[in-house]
């Protein structure tokens, strides 16, 4: 089992600063009209703005933009830097994003990532331990930043976390007919969630406020499948392109049942593989959660709404067969240099009521005076 040494930890440190141009194998480098539909069939996204070309050209953007969290596509470090501490396993913490500019059909976006900070910590859950953040720059083909984020993840020793906390609490879900009946009605009535393009403006809004509710999952293996397909990995090669980066990284390889070395991202459909890191079953992936908080709020903005800034802290693993109900609330409300903006909290809760992330979020709403 790979350990997190001093030798290894000093040399990740002395990374700290460093800027890297991140292009290693992205799953996306442009917001093409396939792309942009791709992500936002992944995330369940219904707003047409994102898909309908007739549509988008009626909206304040005039044509097709890609939605906020479809930042993650662009990039394996849109994460931030994991690198270094070979062999020690990375979970996912959260994110503080701010975006500035759309990103419209056919940009192409470029992404930056500097380790900012390394932390050596202890937890029940994954006992030694190290918190990696950095921060990450996306721009376009014009050299404009259209959005920034500070991503931290948490390296664990397997040996740590296969041996801590196991999470008992979290049986696998089960559903029956009627059950699985009621997530079809609440998913019928999502459209109507959508405010599109009527304004939301920021004197009708209270505080404490409700943004309503969103649904998602149950989470299923194909769930998992259909997000891996616009937002890649790391580790997902196959035949001599996995064979060859095992050349190069050894420690990547885990072996399975079989003795065929794979990738630890299997933890997010191998149910197996996620009990020898101390997890109950397979678990979703961070950035697919956030997205789903970015729909909530977009959907609660309108098209005339700007969602400015999401800081998202995943607090528990969304695992296999977890129902997500996101809902949030109006906190407050400002003018900062002509913005009107409106400061909004949102959590993600599993169907045994356990919060999974949650989030505060800024969005910008047009004043009635405009």
């Amino acid at each position: 089992m790979a350990t997190i040494t001093e030798d290894a930890l000093a040399k990740l440190r002395e990374r700290v600063g460093t800027v890297r141009l991140s292009r290693e194998e992205p799953t996306l480098e442009e917001a093409t009209k396939d792309a942009i539909r791709h992500w936002v069939r992944a995330i369940g996204d219904r707003d047409p703005r994102w898909t309908d070309e007739g549509y988008a050209s009626m909206t304040p953007a005039g044509g097709l933009v890609a939605p906020p969290s479809m930042l993650y596509a662009f990039s394996l470090q849109a994460i931030g830097d994991r690198s270094g501490l070979p062999g020690v396993h990375s979970l996912f913490g959260g994110a503080d994003h701010e975006w500035y500019l759309p990103i419209r059909r056919n940009d192409r976006i470029d992404v930056v990532v500097t380790l900012s900070d390394v932390e050596l910590r202890r937890g029940a859950f994954a006992g030694r331990s190290v918190k990696q953040t950095s921060e990450v720059v996306f721009a376009n083909q014009h050299g404009k930043i259209v959005a920034r984020s500070w991503p931290w993840g948490i390296r664990t020793e397997r040996s740590a976390s296969s041996s801590g906390a196991k999470h008992q609490d979290l049986e696998p879900a089960h559903y029956s007919e009627d059950d699985i009946a009621a997530i079809a009605k609440a998913y019928a009535g999502e459209p109507a969630m959508i405010r599109g393009a009527e304004p939301r403006y920021w004197e009708d809004v209270a505080e404490g406020e409700s943004l309503g509710q969103l649904i998602r999952g149950p989470w299923t293996a194909t769930n998992s499948i259909c997000f891996l397909r616009v937002y890649g990995g790391q580790f997902l090669k196959t035949h001599s392109y996995w064979f060859e980066y095992l050349a190069r990284h050894p420690r990547a390889g885990l072996p399975n049942a079989q003795g065929v070395p794979e990738g630890p991202s299997r933890g997010h459909w191998d149910s197996d593989f996620a009990r020898t890191l101390g997890i109950p079953a397979a678990y979703d992936f961070g950035p697919e959660r956030i997205a789903w908080l970015c729909t909530f709020a977009t959907y609660w903005a309108g098209e005339h709404g700007w969602l400015r800034r999401l800081r998202a802290e995943l607090r528990r693993f969304n695992l296999q067969g977890d129902l997500t109900t996101i809902s949030g609330r109006v906190v407050s409300k400002e003018i900062d240099d002509g913005d009107h903006i409106v400061h909004c909290h949102a959590q993600a809760t599993d169907q045994r009521g356990v919060i999974t992330a949650f989030a505060d979020i800024d969005i910008t709403l047009p004043p009635r005076a405009a």
